[in-house]
Parts: structure tokens; sequence; C-alpha cells
């Protein structure tokens, strides 16, 4: 068998990796063991209780079967260009496609650039602006902590939901690995800051059953979502099929690997500190229509919308895909992630992330239905208190 088998070939052979995309094992898989530990690793429990769920919210991914929509268009006497549809990878991707966006903004020499949106490209793609020089002005309804991008699961995904592998332009692979290595490169520059904005974190896929196990029928996956993570295997941690008994989880199957994580509360903070910092402004405004844009000031408009741009742009190309996280409370110890039977945990610094990944990337797709559903979040940390109660295989 490959020493490392893509995302693809993964959820082929097992509906246990359902959702495992979103935690950032697709396309990192190396099989063997490592060497056996003198004694069980012993990580913090969760304290998984319905009591400690402190909030549920709900955000909406913004997915376009071609990918990213990248292009520019004249509307009046605007450059507008477009920047939206990353689908479950906004964060991850937010600095390479931001930096494409402000290389074709900054093609017509402009002294000013307006921005429109303050989620996670419309900020990034503010600063790269600021950086080549620009004068830059956001245009939002909401500042960050207000938009979808701050509901995300704040873990490093770039191929998440990108696009279908039957849609995407020829170069598209190539365009997709050009956003993942300068977005992934640029990360590092936030690693061991203050408040610790961006981090590295270990995370835990816990199963009943071999993890490669031919015979569990894979989730379903109808669309034929891409996935690209064999493009940036050198930059990309590889997973490991632990020892028995070698972790305090109770599951005879554990695999590790490490990711980076985005801490959203306090990484918002410090983009929207250092946009600020270089004299950016923010003015709150709505758009209805892209011809709305007549009345900036800006001949340059960089268009940020996410799935506002469904509306803004009449794009009917925007599928929105649902999805919906538990918030339980921080526990410092808790510095891991995990994922068991179907449901996903992340421990951040601002909550601990439990989200149902039942289903695979089709969970929530084309539903645009931003009601919490308190039981679905119930149901999942359920599950999670589960583990943490189940006797421990040896």
């Amino acid at each position: 068998m490959p020493a490392a088998l893509d995302r693809r070939r993964l959820l082929q052979r097992s509906a246990a990796l359902a959702g495992l995309g979103a935690l950032g094992l697709s396309g990192c898989t190396t099989f063997g063991q490592t060497p056996a530990r003198a004694a069980p690793l012993q990580l913090a429990p969760v304290r998984a209780s319905l009591d400690r769920l402190f909030d549920v919210t709900v955000c909406l991914r913004p997915f376009r079967a071609a990918g990213p929509r990248l292009d520019t268009e004249q509307v009046g006497n605007k450059l507008v260009v477009h920047n939206y549809g990353h689908g479950g990878s906004g964060w991850s991707l937010s600095w390479g496609s931001g930096t494409i966006a402000v290389r074709k903004a900054m093609s017509v020499g402009p002294r000013s650039i307006a921005v429109i949106g303050c989620g996670a490209l419309g900020i990034t793609s503010a600063i790269l602006a600021q950086n080549a020089g620009a004068d830059v002005t956001i245009y939002a309804r909401d500042l960050l902590p207000d938009t979808r991008s701050a509901r995300a699961t704040g873990s490093w995904t770039p191929d998440s939901r990108i696009a279908l592998e039957s849609a995407v332009a020829p170069d598209f692979p190539a365009l997709w690995e050009e956003m993942a290595r300068i977005s992934f490169h640029t990360y590092r520059r936030y690693l061991g800051l203050p408040g610790s904005p961006v981090e590295w974190t270990d995370r835990y896929y816990l199963y009943d059953t071999p993890p490669d196990d031919p015979s569990v029928h894979p989730p379903p996956d109808p669309l034929g979502f891409a996935s690209y993570q064999h493009r940036i295997r050198d930059i990309t941690p590889r997973s490991q099929l632990l020892p028995p008994g070698s972790t305090s989880f109770p599951t005879p199957y554990v695999r590790q690997t490490s990711l980076m994580m985005f801490n959203i509360a306090d990484y918002g903070h410090t983009l929207l500190a250092d946009f600020r910092a270089a004299g950016g402004r923010i003015v709150r405004a709505e758009f209805n229509t892209l011809a709305d844009v007549a009345r900036l000031k800006e001949k340059v408009v960089i268009n940020c919308t996410g799935y506002g741009a469904r509306a803004l742009c009449k794009d009917e190309s925007i599928v929105p895909v649902r999805g919906q996280i538990g918030w339980l409370i921080p526990q410092p110890e808790v510095n891991y992630g995990l994922y068991y039977d179907g449901v996903l945990v992340l421990s951040r610094r601002d909550g601990i992330v439990v989200q149902d990944v039942h289903g695979g990337d089709m969970m929530g797709y084309n539903d645009a239905n931003e009601t919490v559903d308190r039981a679905e979040s119930e149901n999942a940390v359920k599950t999670i208190a589960e583990l943490y109660t189940r006797p421990r295989t040896a």
C-alpha cells in the first residue's frame, strides 16, 4: 500500500472518516506505527456536559462548483475584483486568494482601494492592499466579530469544499496550490504572538474498527468534491497510526497528526488592529446590488462578500453549506482536537468546538437555514461525554 493516500481514497475506504476534511486529516495519511511508548500518553479529558454548552452558532459556507470567483468586471467607472466563494477554506486560503485579488487591483495603479466585506477574505485583502501601497477603506455592514467568518471552525483546511473536480478549469489545481502555499507561509508570521492567534495543535482520530477497513461503506459524495492536499504534502504533517494502548483514549485505533488552528477571536482582533494601525478605515455600509459601488469614491473595489455575493451579484452558482458549532466552556489544559463517531472537537482559546460532521462533505450542502438546532449540538456533546466514560482498551 502506498505510504500516503489522498482524501478521496480515504473516503472510499471508511465511513468513519466522514468529516475529516473539516478536521484536516485529508491527504496526509501514512500507514505504519510509531515506536511504542513506555506509558500511555495522558491527555486532559474534555468536560463534555450539557451545562457547559454555553453557545450554539451557525454559519453558511459559500461553495462554488468551479471554485472561488477571482475575476474582474467593470461596473460603471469602477474596476471590481471579485474574491469570494471559498467554501470551507476561507480562512485557510485568505492570504493567498487576497494576494491574487490585490495583484489584479493594483494592476491599474490606484492610490486608494475599497474593500467590500469585513470577513476573513475582506480583512486580509485590505491588509495586503495596504502592504502594496494603497490607501484602503473597508465598507461593510458587519465588523469581523459579527460576520459568518467569525463562526468558522478555525482549522487549516485549504481544500475543504473548495470545488468539484468535474467543474474546475484546467489551471485551477495550480492556482489552488499557489493560494495554499502563500497562505501557509503567511500564517507563520502569527505563530508565537501574544494571545496565540495562530498555533499548532495535535489532532486525534479515534476508531473502534481499523480506519482502513474496506468493509465499511464510505459517506456519500455524489458530487465529487475536489481534493488537492497531495500538492502540498511537503508542508503538511503526515498522520500516524499509534500503537494500541499508547494513549488514554478508550478506542483500539488512534491516528494522530498536527494542524494549524486559528483562534479566531484573538486572530480577528489582531487583524483589525493591524489594519487600523496602518491607517485603514472601516465605514458601515450596506450594498443591495453591485451597482451600488457607484457611490464609492474609490475607482477600484475588491468584492469580499462571501455568501452575501449570492444576492449582491445575483450569483446563483453559490451554494450554501450549513455548519453548526456547539461551544463548550474553554479548558486551557485541553490543547488538542479529536474526531470520534462522527463528531469533531477542537479546543480553542475562546471555547471548545463540538461539531456534528456525520455525512462528510455533503452534510449541510444546499441548506441555507441559519436557525440554531440545539438538539444537534446536545447530541454531539453526549457522544463526546460517552467517549470519556468508556473503559480504556488495553
